[in-house]
């Protein structure tokens, strides 16, 4: 018995050790300090341009969005009365976006309270974030607390480097926006709290229209993950 532990404890720390020199591998390769850029009227004309190519007079009107992502969450927004249905697993929460602490919350069609439910709460708020931003980060170029800069890539073509410095879960994150000669999203590259490697591409591609005329990507190729955007409806 003595032997077989003590073979397992063998294993899981030969284990243990390959992750971490994974995860430095994974580190050194892809690991870039965040670009500079330049502040100007340049990065914001980059941005306005961005924001044509995906019909941000369209999203502006688009008053009900709905969407499942990564096939583990799901959302039902009403943009109007700014309030969305945040579902997972078995759990649902009538979000109030203004005003969280007037959501409501149930488990397993039974509504819950006390300190369960505010923690209900402020995982629905960080699920919203987060998921809705993946939908529809390039309509939130000019939102308050934004920092817009241009940036050369090395190829010559220009890029947007948006920096969020309030708002949001994680203020201080920076997205840079890889575009199209259109103007649409192609990819962005991520320096965020939340992921210690800097500089990581994620693809924003599979952009399919809706029927309130808003094109909107359904795919994200990050590493070795997609993140899928599936049953997507947004109206007028």
């Amino acid at each position: 018995m003595i032997r077989i532990l003590k073979i397992i404890g063998k294993s899981l720390l030969v284990l243990a050790l390959t992750l971490v020199l994974i995860s430095f591998g994974v580190y050194f390769i892809y690991n870039e300090e965040l670009p500079k850029g330049e502040q100007s009227s340049e990065a914001d004309l980059l941005a306005e341009k961005m924001l044509k190519a995906v019909n941000h007079e369209a999203y502006n009107k688009t008053k009900y969005l709905e969407w499942s992502f990564a096939g583990r969450q799901h959302y039902k927004w009403n943009k109007q009365q700014q309030v969305v249905v945040v579902k997972w697993d078995e759990t649902l929460v009538n979000l109030n976006i203004q005003h969280p602490d007037s959501s409501t919350v149930s488990v397993n069609n039974n509504e819950i309270s006390g300190t369960p439910r505010f923690e209900k709460i402020e995982k629905a708020v960080a699920n919203f974030n987060n998921d809705s931003f993946w939908l529809i980060a390039p309509h939130k170029v000019f939102d308050p607390g934004t920092e817009r800069r241009i940036v050369s890539l090395e190829n010559g073509e220009k890029s947007l480097l948006v920096t969020y410095s309030s708002g949001g879960t994680t203020p201080g994150d920076s997205y840079l926006w890889l575009l199209e000669e259109s103007g649409l999203p192609k990819a962005f590259k991520m320096w965020v709290s939340i992921i210690p490697i800097g500089g990581l591409e994620a693809t924003w591609d599979s952009w399919e229209t809706s029927e309130s005329g808003v094109p909107f990507p359904t795919n994200h190729e990050l590493l070795f993950l997609d993140i899928t955007i599936d049953n997507l409806i947004a109206k007028q």
